[in-house]
C-alpha cells in the first residue's frame, strides 16, 4: 500500500490528493491545509517517490496498476466514495479511476495533467536511462520542466533526487502505455480542468482536450503557472479545487444547520460570504453543524437550551434571537424557552436575564404574528 499523510476531520468528506512523477506528497504542502478546512484530506505518494515502498510496482507497470494502489489505500481507510484531485501522473491516476471505476469517484480534479502524454517511445527511452544511470541527470534539468523561469522548490527537486530509479522508471512504463482519450466520454464525474498556460510539459491544449471530451467539465488555465502548480500558485489552485469540490460536496453540516436556523438565514450567510470569511462558513458548517449538531448523544431540543443558555452568559443577543426562533424549530414551546431563561437568572444573573427575556419576547411576538392562524 502507498505511504500517506491524512488531515482534516475524520468524518469530513474525503477527498484523496494525487503527485507528479517525481515528487512526494509534499507538492500539496501550500494547499492541502486550505482544503482539510471542510474535507478529509488523503496525500498518497507513487511507489518509490515519498515514503512509499519502491516494489509496490515493476517494469512494464500501468497507471491500471497506479489506480488499483489508490483503491486499496482508500479501502484500507474505510473510504468507498472519494473526491479526487491530482498533478500530471497523478492527474492521469484520477481520470482513469473516473472512467474505469465510476461507483468511487464523487468528483475530480485534473490539475496540469492529459489523457495522453505524447508518444510511448520518449518514455520509454527516459525509462532506460534512468534505470542505466539514474536520476542525476534528469534532477539537474527538473526547474525547467516543472516551473516558470526564476522560481523553484527547492524541496520538490531533492523528492526527484531521493527517489528510486527502477520504481520512477516503472511510473515511465505507464505514461508510455497510458492513453485515455477515447474513454473520456464515459467519466461523468463533475470534472474540473486546471493548466498552467507555460507548462511545456502538458500545455493548455491537453486540458482543453479533456475539458472538451468530458461532460460538463470546467477548465481554468493559470496565467504564471508551469507543470506544478500546487506549487507555484497554490492560492489559486487551493481556491478552484475548493469551489469544485464544494459544489459536490455532501449537504453534512449544511443541511443540519439550514434545519435549524432555516434556509432564510443560511441563504443569506452564504450570499454575504466573502473570501475573507469563506474559511470560517466552512468551518462552523463543517464543524459546528456537522460535527457538534449531528452528534447524536443529545437531541437537538437539548442542544438548544444549551446554546440559549451559553448566548445569555455571554450576552450574544443577535444570537439569542437566532437561536429562539432554532428553539421553536426544535421543538421547544414559548413556556419552556421562558424556562431556560428563567433558569439562567439564577446562573448567569438577572441582568442578563432581563435582557434575554425581552430578546425573547420580542422573536415570540413576531413568530406568533408571522404564523397563520391555523398554525396559532
Amino acid at each position: 500500500m502507498p505511504h500517506h499523510t491524512a488531515e482534516g476531520a475524520a468524518t469530513a468528506p474525503p477527498l484523496l490528493l494525487g503527485p507528479s512523477l517525481g515528487t512526494s506528497t509534499a507538492l500539496w504542502d501550500a494547499v492541502a491545509p486550505d482544503l482539510a478546512a471542510t474535507h478529509r484530506v488523503v496525500r498518497w505518494d507513487l511507489p518509490g517517490h515519498g515514503r512509499s515502498p519502491a516494489d509496490l510496482i515493476g517494469p512494464g507497470a500501468t497507471v491500471d496498476d497506479l489506480a488499483a494502489l489508490v483503491l486499496t489505500l482508500a479501502d484500507a481507510l474505510g473510504i468507498d466514495r472519494f473526491a479526487y484531485a491530482g498533478v500530471s501522473l497523478g492527474g492521469a491516476v484520477g481520470l482513469w479511476l473516473a472512467a474505469r471505476h465510476p461507483d468511487r469517484v464523487a468528483s475530480l480534479g485534473v490539475v496540469c495533467s492529459s489523457a495522453h502524454f505524447g508518444d510511448a517511445e520518449p518514455w520509454r527511452e527516459r525509462a532506460a536511462l534512468v534505470r542505466r544511470e539514474g536520476l542525476a541527470g534528469l534532477v539537474e534539468s527538473a526547474p525547467d520542466r516543472w516551473f516558470t523561469p526564476g522560481f523553484t522548490v527547492p524541496g520538490l527537486v531533492a523528492d526527484l533526487r531521493a527517489a528510486d530509479p527502477g520504481a520512477y522508471a516503472a511510473c515511465c512504463d505507464a505514461l508510455a502505455a497510458y492513453d485515455l482519450r477515447d474513454a473520456l466520454t464515459s467519466i461523468v464525474a463533475p470534472t474540473l480542468v486546471v493548466a498552467g498556460r507555460e507548462d511545456p510539459a502538458t500545455p493548455p491544449a491537453h486540458a482543453r482536450e479533456i475539458a472538451d471530451a468530458v461532460q460538463g467539465a470546467s477548465l481554468l488555465e493559470l496565467a504564471g503557472a508551469s507543470h506544478l502548480a500546487p506549487a507555484e500558485r497554490p492560492e489559486a489552485v487551493a481556491a478552484a479545487l475548493r469551489g469544485h469540490f464544494a459544489d459536490g460536496a455532501p449537504a453534512g453540516g449544511t443541511a443540519v444547520r439550514r434545519a435549524v436556523l432555516g434556509d432564510a438565514h443560511v441563504d443569506r450567510a452564504q450570499a454575504n460570504t466573502t473570501p475573507f470569511t469563506a474559511r470560517f462558513q466552512d468551518f462552523i458548517s463543517r464543524y459546528a453543524w456537522g460535527e457538534i449538531w449531528t452528534d447524536p448523544t443529545l437531541a437537538r431540543r437539548e442542544r438548544s437550551m444549551i446554546t440559549l443558555t451559553a448566548l445569555v452568559a455571554h450576552g450574544h443577543l443577535d444570537e439569542l434571537a437566532l437561536h429562539v426562533r432554532a428553539a421553536l424549530r426544535n421543538g421547544l414551546a414559548p413556556e419552556e424557552i421562558g424556562a431556560v431563561l428563567l433558569q439562567t437568572a439564577v446562573y448567569c444573573g438577572v441582568a442578563a436575564a432581563n435582557a434575554a427575556f425581552a430578546v425573547a419576547q420580542r422573536v415570540l411576538a413576531e413568530e406568533d404574528a408571522a404564523a397563520g392562524p391555523a398554525e396559532r
